[in-house]
């Protein structure tokens, strides 16, 4: 499996320890979009690079990290054929891919610790969507609005 992850400069230090538990802990290959230090870079950057990945299929899921995540989610959400959820516990992290399918993770450093951000991260890599026909229909409701307003644009 692949993984894009990137963040900005509020997201960088657990950026790089979320890269290192993907790698060491469960193999998975990751693209490392950046940024690459902690000087100030605008987030929409990174979220876009990542999305980008994961839209094109040269990533498998995408992980996007902040000082909160919530700029990351805003800005992932915005593009076409990405789910992006922003989680901060375990539970959520297993729901949003068993029931949203999600392809994207946004974190925010600033609001988890390391140790819970890793669990959050190895709960949502490694749990599969349930294909229960109830959430793919609603999954299927999301995609077709996303379509009616983007031929709206």
């Amino acid at each position: 499996m692949k993984i894009a992850i990137g963040s900005d400069h509020g997201g960088y230090k657990l950026k790089e320890v979320i890269k290192q538990c993907i790698q060491t802990e469960l193999g998975y290959d990751v693209m490392d979009v950046g940024c690459h230090c902690p000087d100030s870079v605008d987030y929409p950057d990174y979220a876009n690079e990542v999305c980008e990945k994961v839209v094109a299929k040269e990533a498998d899921q995408g992980i996007l990290i902040c000082g909160t995540g919530i700029g990351m989610s805003i800005a992932a959400n915005k593009m076409k054929g990405i789910r992006c959820a922003l989680v901060h516990d375990m539970f959520s992290a297993k729901a949003t891919r068993e029931h949203n399918n999600t392809n994207v993770l946004a974190l925010g450093e600033r609001v988890i610790g390391t140790g819970l951000a890793q669990e959050i991260v190895k709960i949502w890599l490694t749990t599969p969507f349930s294909e229960q026909e109830r959430h793919q229909k609603r999954i299927d409701k999301v995609t077709s609005i996303e379509e009616q307003h983007s031929l709206q644009r």
